[in-house]
């Protein structure tokens, strides 16, 4: 909680006095976004990992933190205005290092920031290649590593899809890029179920399909 009461604090700074064009700081807005992420994704706070009565203990004293701090990161993402360029593609893998966390109302704030990324970049060049490949490569690792399930293929089919409709310039490449995603987790779900399994009979095909 004393790390939270920091982390707002340092937020609350950022935004008075390192914002502006001309004391705008990149590294300092670089260096907590990281620490916001480390911070939400930490183990002591993945309230799913305890028993009922300790998550329960831990949620009448304090909440869930993690839904606390992931709404600062948006509102922290969203205040950077123009300068969000800057922050891609490097900040498109610890936004979905956060997003992955299994919170349902975590997922439902954040995931939003993606199609933000997309927006932004495509005003500015025509195009959203660059936050394209790095969630392409940054999803294979994190669902490798035991991230992601149905529910957040769910969640981010939907609400991407959803926000592609809401603006014409996005519909088409946008419904492409969901629809790649979403093929590609579908995939990585599969393969790293099967991989679990002490049955390996279709490690084969989900291999192939994957590839």
């Amino acid at each position: 909680r004393e790390f939270l009461r920091a982390i707002n604090q340092f937020a609350t700074t950022l935004t008075e006095m390192f914002l502006s064009n001309s004391n705008f700081e990149l590294q300092l807005w670089n260096n907590y976004f990281h620490l916001a992420v480390a911070f939400l994704t930490q183990d002591s706070l993945q309230l799913e990992n305890f028993s009922p009565a300790k998550r329960n203990s831990i949620l009448a004293k304090y909440g869930d933190m993690r839904a606390t701090i992931g709404a600062s990161i948006r509102d922290m993402w969203y205040s950077l205005g123009h300068r969000k360029i800057e922050f891609i593609p490097s900040m498109v893998g610890p936004i979905l290092e956060m997003t992955l966390v299994p919170e349902l109302e975590l997922r439902k704030s954040t995931i939003p920031i993606f199609f933000d990324m997309m927006l932004c970049e495509h005003r500015l060049t025509g195009s959203f290649t660059r936050f394209e490949d790095e969630i392409l490569r940054r999803l294979d690792s994190e669902v490798e590593g035991g991230r992601g399930d149905e529910q957040y293929k769910q969640l981010f089919e939907s609400i991407l899809l959803s926000c592609c409709q809401s603006h014409p310039e996005l519909a088409k490449a946008g419904k492409d890029f969901v629809a790649l995603v979403t093929g590609l987790l579908e995939r990585l779900l599969d393969y790293r179920a099967v991989m679990n399994d002490e049955n390996k009979t279709y490690s084969m095909s989900c291999t192939v399909n994957l590839l």
